[in-house]
């Protein structure tokens, strides 16, 4: 064993956020380094896509951010809001549903800046209350807004809700950028029923070009005594590389837990000193770290064949996190497994979804669609690098599922397939997301996010009551040989962990799909 070996291994032991856990990695700041915070407000124009042209809008956010913060630390910006003002020219489309009232969901991109290093953050599910819309004979009030928050007959939405974390991993000038919006609006009548559409997704953009940060955040090295004021200079470009953060075991979880991980590392790592080369690894024991957790996830499907997709969801999971926890201190990576159950009204299934298609290209097919979990649970491995600052990881969820059809119609006329019209075997569906846990961003176990992958679909078997039907459902859905050209895309949402019961992502909450 090397020299340099050994000193690899001599780093701490680090537990992986994100997906990889409960165990969270927040710095716990001393007295000195506690730094007064800011409230942060910018006002941009976005260009917004009606399906009638492009509108105009003036967006407003605010937040309360601190003005530094350490390298590392964990900011969690705080009374959150964005508000959108639209024209009285984009309100047309609900006008003419009939629409009294309108309210939104907003999607704020959000880009974290330090040095080089740049990672966006989705700030979702921010909720905006229903607004009355202005009445079509109603006169436009004038440039000064008057008249309860509208502005030249148009109206004011204000979403607001709880935002991601986020943490610099190098000192330097931190900026938080707003970026793309996107908005799901809903119109409802004068009796309170959605419009027919209820609900309409907006996309928006920066009209220009010019970077308005939200906020300016001095971060500090993690080993400097004192907070600078907000009047020092920023740090150089080319500083070192911060050092590693440390681990705090979440609420919940044995207290002892962290001095238990210490001394098991310690001991390993004395047994490098005798060259023993295998004692690097560390399978950290289960029940030091192990806990549950509830979300959902809901997304799409694709049938090539029926050149259509499937809604999938919302599909109610239970998660044990941590069944197996391992620590490799030499190759910096943290891996992890956890197993996933899927459940619905007791079963171990999705929902039934109800999917039409156009089979053959031209024949309009509507059958309910159930997919069955089947064998063992659903697997979820992660793997964390953790000799960078964002913490990059990767993980791979694996069930294995079974398809079963029912209530089957062929342009319109109901075909009897039977109660057990389902694929001949299992197949396997394996989705893979990509994240880092500082600042967070893309997807995290923990934090949820977009998982896509393919799967093979076998030949059907059991269809049809009276006749084969089997060969039907399998040269339209079937994949072509072993090729697994079916496309799946799922947004999970945040987990609810059993360690945090009253956190912001309990009870669990159902995601927006993304097709």
């Amino acid at each position: 064993m090397t020299v340099d070996a050994r000193a690899a291994a001599r780093r701490p032991l680090h537990l992986a956020v994100g997906g990889a856990l409960v165990v969270a990695t927040a710095l716990i700041p001393s007295a000195e380094s506690v730094a007064a915070d800011q409230t942060s407000e910018v006002t941009i124009p976005y260009t917004c896509q009606f399906p009638s042209g492009a509108e105009k809008a003036d967006v407003t956010i605010k937040a309360v951010l601190p003005v530094s913060a350490g390298a590392g630390e964990v900011i969690r910006p705080a009374d959150v809001s964005v508000e959108v003002g639209l024209e009285r020219s984009a309100l047309v489309r609900f006008t003419a549903l009939e629409a009294t009232t309108l309210s939104a969901v907003a999607e704020l991109t959000v880009r974290n800046s330090v040095g080089e290093h740049a990672a966006d953050a989705s700030w979702q599910q921010l909720e905006a209350p229903a607004v009355d819309l202005p009445a079509e004979d109603e006169e436009q009030v004038d440039s000064q807004g008057e008249g309860d928050g509208q502005g030249a007959g148009g109206v004011v939405l204000t979403a607001t809700g709880d935002v991601p974390t986020v943490a610099f991993g190098s000192p330097g000038r931190a900026t938080v950028t707003p970026a793309g919006l996107g908005l799901t609006l809903a119109s409802f009548t004068q009796d309170g029923t959605p419009t027919s559409p209820p609900e309409l997704a907006v996309t928006c953009e920066p009209a220009d070009d010019e970077e308005r940060p939200l906020a300016r955040i001095t971060v500090r090295d993690s080993t400097s005594p004192t907070a600078p004021s907000p009047s020092d200079p920023a740090p150089g470009e080319g500083a070192s590389e911060p050092p590693a953060k440390p681990a705090r075991p979440a609420p919940g979880l044995d207290p002892d837990a962290h001095r238990k991980i210490d001394d098991l590392t310690e001991a390993r790592l004395g047994a490098l000193d005798d060259e023993d080369p295998g004692s690097c690894p560390i399978e950290i024991p289960p029940e030091w770290v192990m806990t549950t957790a509830e979300t959902y996830a809901a997304g799409y499907a694709n049938a090539v064949k029926l050149d259509g997709a499937a809604a999938l969801g919302p599909a109610f999971m239970k998660v044990v996190l941590n069944k197996r926890y391992i620590n490799d201190s030499c190759a910096s990576t943290v891996d992890v497994t956890s197993e996933v159950e899927f459940e619905y009204e007791g079963k171990r299934q999705l929902p039934p979804t109800k999917a039409t298609f156009l089979s053959y290209g031209f024949m309009p097919t509507t059958a309910t669609m159930v997919l069955e979990q089947v064998g063992p649970p659903a697997v979820v491995q992660t793997h964390t690098v953790t000799n960078t600052p964002t913490y990059p990881e990767e993980s791979t969820v694996t069930a294995q599922l079974s398809m079963r059809l029912y209530d089957v119609k062929v342009n319109g006329v109901p075909l009897d397939v039977g109660p057990d019209c389902r694929t001949e075997r299992p197949f396997e569906q394996v989705l893979k997301g990509y994240g880092q846990s500082y600042p967070p961003a893309g997807y995290l176990v923990a934090y949820g996010g977009n998982l896509t992958g393919y799967a093979h679909i076998p030949p059907f078997q059991g269809c049809g009551v009276g006749e084969d039907l089997d060969p039907l459902f399998t040269s339209a859905i079937s994949s072509v040989g072993k090729k697994a050209d079916n496309y799946t895309k799922m947004t999970q949402a945040p987990l609810c962990v059993a360690t945090n019961p009253e956190g912001p992502d309990c009870p669990p909450k159902v995601p927006k799909s993304e097709r």
